[in-house]
């Protein structure tokens, strides 16, 4: 079996798909330490791509660099190449706020501002200039909580502040903020981790619908949530991608042995 994976390891059906994101030989250091090795694939548009792998293996790291998140970590060092529609997203001269506008993050953790449940959809339109009236905003802010499948519980009581909802609500919340300004891509980092599994079906239900329009990254610890909501996954061990192809066949008919025995349960 193969221990490495490669772009060219996608399915001939893909070929005909546009690439959204494409990685070439992506590596990432803290300080001396290299903690990602070299990985390259491409994400198509409308597709879930779920990321699965034991604790500490890269999946996070390499998650945060598509919008650039590591920029914020000291000693942080990514090379290689990223990129978003075949714009290099590691260009010196890239607004960093413009692509985090376009490709959206939601974290482990539930993390509203600390505002009302309108100002934390408004926030972002209005910094980037999408509504000119406040009828307008209105409208964004209403079609995002919809979008995010929130509205009907909370829409009387949209002064209220977003900490007070419960956690899968507020993760919801989370999501509609970045629906809100208008992304291509959303990624997730273990979105369900910190839900009950009522909570987790709903933003399993929410990822099947948001992928018709976005295209989405989910980093999860479940297995069987990768199963259940992505098109591919990507299986990270020890900083390396061993292998991406589509949900089913890793599932089912991995390549790698690495692959068989982390899905079979021999070690996680």
């Amino acid at each position: 079996m193969n221990t490495a994976a490669s772009p060219s390891d996608a399915p001939p059906e893909n070929a005909a798909r546009k690439v959204k994101i494409r990685a070439r030989d992506v590596k990432v250091f803290y300080g001396e330490h290299e903690a990602v090795h070299g990985v390259s694939m491409d994400v198509y548009e409308n597709e879930v791509v779920a990321f699965i792998g034991p604790s500490g293996c890269g999946k996070s790291t390499f998650l945060r660099c598509i919008n650039r998140m590591n920029d914020t970590i000291d000693g942080c060092r990514v090379t290689g190449r990223i990129e978003l529609d075949g714009e290099d997203i590691y260009e010196r001269n890239l607004d960093v706020v413009l692509l985090r506008a376009r490709v959206g993050m939601v974290f482990q953790k539930p993390n509203p501002f600390p505002k009302s449940i309108y100002e934390n959809i408004a926030y972002g339109p209005r910094l980037h200039g999408l509504a000119s009236s406040r009828g307008e905003l209105d409208e964004i802010v209403e079609s995002s909580l919809r979008r995010a499948g929130i509205w009907d519980e909370i829409k009387d009581r949209l002064d209220a502040p977003g900490s007070g909802l419960s956690g899968g609500q507020q993760q919801r919340l989370c999501i509609a903020r970045a629906i809100a300004v208008r992304p291509e891509v959303i990624l997730m980092d273990e979105p369900c981790s910190a839900l009950d599994p009522i909570a987790t079906a709903k933003i399993e239900q929410l990822i099947s619908e948001l992928s018709a329009t976005y295209t989405i990254v989910v980093v999860t610890h479940n297995m069987q949530q990768a199963a259940r909501i992505s098109n591919r996954t990507a299986f990270f061990h020890m900083g390396d991608l061993v292998e991406i192809n589509d949900t089913t066949e890793i599932f089912t008919r991995p390549r790698s042995q690495k692959t068989e025995d982390y899905v079979t349960g021999r070690y996680g």
